[in-house]
């Protein structure tokens, strides 16, 4: 609160200040008001028994709030605003639930960013390039399962039902999706602690511990467009260590197809393709009867945590969505 008060000051300041010239130049002199001092409010003692704080010798806090989000956090937001209240009832909330990402931290125009994900490194260095510091993110809760709309829904990592392999480590999932690379990002540093070699690429099931007819089996992999996705940037994060570099031998399928979205495009390949694997959403891999959903495990000795409500409510699976407020910590 102590940031908000300066800062809407400053714009009735403005305000003020350029009514003078407006009415000079409109009507005639006797409305120029530029020689009057500055507007101060002096509460009476009536105003000063009442939780109206229009001064400094009020108590209470007092003034706007901006929140940016989307419609699908309005609902939630308010809920917020309403509970809130009741401890500062002289504040107010200026909502925008316009989709308009992480620009309004950015642009100084909110106050407090509501998303169903983690910022993005390209909004993370704007950040830093205009405060030189990083935001303060909160998450506020964990993303959904398998709803639909209103929700932010987990990676779920599948294969072909066939294949006789129930769950991965992220180690694992790292080797079969990623590359060989010289570090990854935490924030908007880059450290190579993430670093690894092409050593640890797995490109056949052979690799993961299948024999026979598996053995020299590639790994075929299907999954969404890995630039324009929040799943990919989860699996950055989480999978990769902060590193981006793909294995260049998946198959993206990118939205808007013609055919059928690319969510049913993924799951279908791997339905029909007794080597593959991919990554999706679960409201859609739980439809096909010909697909099955792994485990995932922290390291290669587990514990395997399958994804289910429960174990993304209760924070355990590793490949999650999450809900997540920023603002601006104290520097």
């Amino acid at each position: 609160m102590k940031r908000l008060f300066p800062i809407a000051v400053l714009v009735w300041s403005v305000m003020f200040a350029a009514a003078p010239a407006w009415a000079l130049d409109k009507h005639s002199k006797e409305f120029d008001l530029s020689g009057l001092p500055p507007y101060k409010w002096t509460p009476s003692e009536e105003d000063k028994l009442t939780k109206h704080c229009h001064g400094a010798v009020c108590e209470g806090v007092w003034g706007v709030i901006r929140i940016h989000g989307t419609e699908l956090t309005q609902h939630l937001v308010h809920l917020w605003q309403d509970n809130f209240l009741k401890l500062h009832p002289n504040i107010r909330f200026g909502d925008y639930f316009v989709p308009s990402g992480f620009s309004g931290l950015t642009a100084d125009t909110a106050d407090i960013n509501v998303m169903g994900h983690t910022a993005w490194r390209s909004d993370l260095k704007a950040f830093e390039e205009v405060y030189g510091y990083d935001p303060l993110e909160i998450m506020f809760a964990t993303g959904g399962f398998n709803l639909g709309k209103g929700n932010s829904p987990g990676v779920i990592f599948f294969v072909n039902k066939d294949n006789p392999i129930s769950g991965l480590s992220l180690k694992q999932l790292d080797g079969i999706f990623g590359a060989e690379r010289s570090g990854g990002w935490k924030g908007s540093t880059w450290s190579t602690d993430a670093a690894r070699s092409a050593k640890d690429n797995i490109r056949t099931w052979g690799a993961l511990g299948l024999a026979g007819e598996w053995a020299d089996k590639p790994i075929n992999i299907y999954g969404i467009d890995a630039t324009l996705s929040n799943w990919s940037d989860l699996i950055q994060r989480v999978v990769f260590k902060g590193g981006d570099k793909w294995n260049p031998a998946m198959k993206e399928m990118v939205r808007g197809g013609s055919k059928a979205p690319s969510d049913v495009q993924i799951v279908s390949a791997v339905a029909n393709d007794k080597y593959g694997i991919g990554f999706n959403l679960m409201r859609v891999v739980e439809k096909e009867p010909k697909v099955k959903p792994l485990a995932i495990a922290a390291t290669n000795a587990g514990p395997f945590v399958p994804p289910t409500r429960e174990t993304m409510s209760r924070d355990a699976y590793y490949a999650k969505a999450e809900g997540v407020s920023r603002l601006h910590p104290q520097p």
